[in-house]
């Protein structure tokens, strides 16, 4: 079988005999690769339109996500095949061709690795996520595992193919043996270079394993709220709530203390103050409370209480606490609590509304507490009659003795 294949090889470099030796090795090449080309097209037309495949997402795309990468692939092994029928090149020309045609085969291979392992995780994803329904911490929590493994897989196998690929060279082979051989300054300096990108690998892997935060987590970062939007094999992309991006290390969250609300559960318990006055019935704002709640759509139906958390010198502080599905539900259903609660106190209790009171106390008890002195509290005069109109005298009965204090 090798003759045949040899024997054709030599035929084909007999029909281009009458052209130069290094444009008709080229030409050989050049057409190997042209119809392994074709031929990946024929196959790939035929595979995406076979009655049985046609309806298969994740058969169809792998073929259309894998089909450049395959298409080098098959080209390159199709000038790899016919290298031999190429005699119009030197030696060293074909000994360059061939590691070429070598390192971009193990290029593909990788390339073609990590995309498929991609797609075929992409698609568990989107399963995932469609038949979460209520379970969305479950699925949130195979969803962080997934992307934080599938980073760090995609970075092993890319250190493995260029690692591969070097190591086809004879100076980068001697390179790495000396390196590896030494253990000395050469050896410490790519070790510290190395610290700490191995260091956010490391932690990668451990919130990967734990999970103190998963994808779409709500935790509270210097004081803003952030949902976690995309968590990489180095860092992690926070969203914030006005749409800013945090990007933080992820060995952040293995070394530092944060918040996580939905941790365990989504559901949150938000809480709402409210200034009264002393003369409040709480009973009545109880009442008015459970009126108000059931009309707030926000509302999980659990948890509701009222109670008088402090006191001042002016006005009671009441604390309501009403239970919502997640966090930003409770913030709008703590909103809505207060609109409506000051609304009702205003049109059915003004009495519950705070004020500020002053008594004027006499210093003796036979003596006023308002000052009588004109010269402390001058009385108000009016201006003369002639400067009012005849309406106003006629309007104005007190009008006429002695002018009125208060005008």
């Amino acid at each position: 079988m090798r003759t045949d294949y040899l024997h054709s090889l030599t035929t084909v470099r007999e029909w281009f005999g009458w052209m130069p030796a290094p444009v008709a090795s080229s030409l050989i090449l050049i057409g190997a690769a042209l119809v392994a080309l074709l031929l990946n097209r024929v196959v790939s037309d035929t595979l995406l339109h076979l009655p049985g495949l046609r309806h298969v997402p994740l058969w169809r795309r792998l073929l259309l996500q894998l089909q450049p990468v395959v298409r080098i692939m098959l080209m390159l092994l199709a000038a790899s095949a016919a290298l031999p029928a190429a005699t119009g090149f030197s030696d060293a020309t074909l000994s360059l061709i061939g590691h070429l045609i070598l390192v971009g085969f193990i290029l593909a291979i990788g390339v073609g690795l990590i995309r498929g392992f991609r797609i075929v995780t992409e698609i568990y994803l989107e399963r995932l996520v469609g038949r979460a329904g209520d379970n969305r911490i479950v699925a949130r929590s195979h969803q962080t595992q997934i992307r934080i493994l599938r980073r760090a897989i995609e970075i092993l196998v890319g250190l493995i193919t260029v690692a591969s690929a070097l190591t086809t060279f004879s100076a980068v082979r001697q390179f790495g043996v000396s390196l590896f051989a030494s253990a000395g300054a050469a050896s410490l300096i790519v070790g510290l270079s190395a610290r700490p990108l191995l260091t956010n690998l490391v932690a990668g892997i451990q919130i990967a394993i734990t999970q103190p935060i998963r994808m779409e987590d709500l935790i509270i970062i210097n004081g803003d709220w952030c949902w976690v939007e995309e968590i990489n094999a180095t860092y992690v992309v926070l969203r914030v709530w006005d749409m800013r991006r945090h990007i933080v290390p992820i060995s952040f969250f293995l070394e530092n203390q944060f918040e996580n609300w939905t941790h365990n559960s989504e559901a949150i318990t938000g809480v709402v103050f409210l200034h009264l006055d002393y003369q409040t019935d709480m009973h009545r704002v109880r009442a008015i409370l459970e009126e108000v709640i059931r009309t707030c759509p926000l509302w999980d139906g659990r948890t509701l209480g009222c109670q008088v958390a402090a006191t001042d010198t002016d006005s009671m502080r009441i604390r309501i606490i009403a239970g919502a599905r997640d966090a930003l539900q409770s913030w709008d259903l703590g909103c809505e609590i207060r609109e409506k609660m000051v609304a009702r106190l205003r049109r059915e209790c003004p009495e519950a509304l705070p004020r500020a009171r002053m008594a004027v106390v006499a210093s003796d008890p036979d003596s006023s507490a308002w000052p009588t002195d004109e010269m402390i509290s001058p009385p108000i005069r009016r201006p003369p009659d002639v400067a009012r109109r005849p309406s106003e005298a006629q309007a104005d009965p007190g009008h006429g003795g002695e002018p009125s204090r208060f005008g």
